[in-house]
């Protein structure tokens, strides 16, 4: 009711300003500030075009050009909160966004407005959010951040780091949450830019302490430093909120008191939780004693954080009965938050990727969880009929089902963030063949005499090697469970080593950076057949050469083999001069998910890539520990003639 309010007030200001407008924060053209006024008034009606194009047509007038790049923001306002039109598709509505979108970055590059610049990139992540397709908004908040990188730009940056936090808290996800918060303290607390350091933290601080149990050191630090942190009259509203609740966990009933009336009194309450009341109304229940599992109401206290409170204030209290109630209501919430969101990503990317893949571990995880419940219902029945001559039984027990209700929870939101990153890996893993498939091809398309015919007959191979290795990434990402339940097929045949390294290096060639240079250099010149899977060791050896070409910046990387460094092996070895691995992280860079530098692009999913398929051909793959040159050098070991079992992989 309040935000209608203001919108009301802003019209009526706005209708009046027949003089030149007053309390201009912007700095614009008198003018030209009482039609931007109209503008953000009108977005989102019928009224707003021509006070646009009047906009500017005024700021071209006046030469204004910090209200010309706010026409644009305004036209992408505008778009963004339109009734979705009928004549357009779903897909047509998007491109028209998205063409809006760069229009407006490239003006307020053009005309000098960096702030406006990554404006744009908000109003379009809260269009697509709104619209809930989480997948596209995660896509261009990674678009800025890149962009941000690139150019340095700490604003970027921050405003990247804030909406990923944002995003993630919305959805309850604060496991996914907690490096985004992280990464944006340590930017608050690192840049001299002070477009970030005049922001305040003290949110951030709250949002850390959500990351952690209910009654832990870690929480408590983290509310002090978010009092510590305060800058306006909200930020001290917040602290006053958490506050209490920790007061109360504590049964502090003095302070409790003191920080509840603080919070109760104002009427700026609703913005950080518009359930406040009903949730201290059930607070002062446990303190005094009279708290029942009737006072729990979902629709009434919506947010986890508050029934994780209510849960874990209750069970310190005394109330072990209605706070195992309350965490199987969490439990509930969970699972159908973990459904929804997830049935909107497949079909966001169904309609892009045809993913089955998605599907199955669905599928896969509701019956994992439903046989949970199944078992707990099971147990719980068991116990309370068995409560009145096995009290203590029932105690042990109820301690048990808290635990594993914990780790549920978990495994949910743990869950939710690898299949965020599987999306964000089959992108890094397809890339490699797609591109070398693309430059061929246009070769190829060149005209008639650039190439010979051997030339072409050479290039049209790599075309069908390279769409060989696409087909076989694809099948590799949506079967990654088959990998890790030994059902992952190896192919053995007769395979040529030079043949292998020269594909290799021709589809990760164009990777390098500029005055890198990559060459092979086989140990004998002579021909070499031996028995294994030709497209599995290409596999590894691109990925160990795409690695090398992303942290090499000068210098070589040589793909080097060898008969006789190991008896009865292929030996072959990728060396770079480039940044190198420490010795100690030798066996951490080929866990999943793995990054030693988190500004190069990539998921850290290709060594665990790599050592997987290894294990599966009886091959090894390893960083070179004791290597002493500059850059790394990794090695991969494969054996002339693999045993049976690995034959029937």
């Amino acid at each position: 009711m309040l935000k209608r309010i203001l919108i009301l007030t802003g019209l009526l200001l706005a209708t009046a300003l027949s003089a030149p407008a007053q309390n201009n924060p912007y700095e614009l053209d008198d003018e030209c500030y009482a039609l931007f006024r109209q503008c953000e008034q009108l977005a989102g009606t019928e009224g707003f075009p021509s006070v646009a194009e009047a906009l500017l047509a005024k700021a071209k007038e006046k030469n204004d050009t910090k209200a010309e790049v706010l026409y644009y923001i305004e036209i992408l306002k505008h778009e963004t909160k339109l009734v979705p039109n009928q004549t357009l598709t779903t897909e047509e509505q998007d491109e028209k966004v998205l063409r809006l979108h760069e229009t407006t970055k490239q003006k307020a590059d053009e005309l000098g407005y960096t702030q406006y610049f990554y404006y744009s990139y908000e109003l379009v992540q809260n269009y697509f959010f709104n619209h809930k397709k989480e997948a596209r908004t995660k896509a261009i908040s990674h678009e800025m951040q890149e962009i941000a990188l690139q150019r340095k730009d700490a604003y970027g940056l921050w405003m990247s780091y804030r909406y990923m936090v944002a995003l993630y808290i919305s959805q309850s996800d604060y496991l996914s949450a907690k490096p985004y918060i992280n990464k944006a303290l340590e930017l608050y607390y690192t840049t001299t830019d002070e477009a970030v350091t005049r922001q305040s933290v003290t949110r951030l601080y709250c949002d850390l302490a959500d990351t952690y149990t209910v009654g832990s050191d870690s929480l408590s630090i983290n509310i002090e430093k978010a009092v510590a942190a305060r800058k306006t009259h909200l930020d001290s509203l917040r602290c006053e909120y958490y506050l209490a609740k920790i007061a109360a966990y504590y049964n502090d009933r003095e302070a409790y008191q003191r920080h509840r009336d603080f919070c109760i009194d104002d009427p700026s309450l609703y913005i950080i939780n518009h359930t406040t009341p009903k949730f201290f109304h059930i607070l002062d229940a446990i303190l005094d004693k009279t708290f029942t599992i009737s006072m729990i109401n979902t629709s009434e206290v919506s947010h986890v954080r508050e029934m994780k409170f209510i849960a874990n204030i209750a069970e310190n209290h005394g109330f072990k009965d209605e706070a195992f109630y309350v965490e199987k209501l969490l439990v509930k919430w969970y699972e159908q938050l973990f459904a929804s969101s997830n049935r909107e990503h497949i079909s966001e990317f169904d309609s892009q990727l045809g993913n089955y893949l998605l599907h199955v571990e669905l599928d896969n995880k509701d019956r994992e969880l439903a046989h949970i419940y199944r078992r707990m219902s099971y147990l719980l029945i068991a116990v309370l009929g068995a409560a009145v001559l096995f009290l203590l039984i029932h105690q042990i027990s109820l301690i048990r089902h808290n635990r594993r209700l914990k780790e549920a929870n978990q495994q949910v939101m743990m869950a939710n963030a690898a299949k965020t990153r599987f999306v964000q890996n089959m992108s890094h893993e397809v890339r490699t063949p797609l591109n070398a498939i693309v430059g061929f091809s246009q070769l190829l398309s060149l005209p008639d005499g650039t190439f010979t015919d051997q030339e072409k007959e050479e290039f049209s191979g790599h075309i069908i090697n390279n769409s060989k290795m696409l087909t076989m990434l694809l099948d590799d990402i949506l079967n990654a469970s088959a990998m890790d339940s030994n059902q992952y097929k190896i192919t053995l045949e007769d395979s040529e080593l030079h043949f292998i390294c020269q594909s290799a290096i021709s589809s990760t060639e164009h990777r390098l950076q500029p005055g890198v240079t990559m060459t092979y250099e086989p140990e004998s010149a002579a021909p070499f057949n031996f028995r294994t899977d030709p497209r599995r060791v290409q596999q590894i050896l691109i990925n160990l050469l795409t690695n090398a070409c992303k942290h090499t910046q000068s210098g070589s990387i040589v793909l080097s083999t060898s008969l006789t460094a190991e008896p009865g092996y292929v030996t072959f070895a990728v060396t770079d001069t480039g940044t190198g691995v420490p010795p100690e992280q030798a066996e951490k860079i080929f866990e999943r998910f793995t990054k030693l530098n988190d500004f190069v692009q990539g998921t850290g999913l290709g060594l665990s890539i790599c050592r997987d398929i290894a294990g599966l051909l009886g091959a090894k793959v390893y960083l070179d520990t004791t290597w002493e040159g500059p850059g790394s050098r990794f090695i991969l070991s494969v054996p002339v003639n693999p045993s049976a079992e690995t034959n029937q992989q």
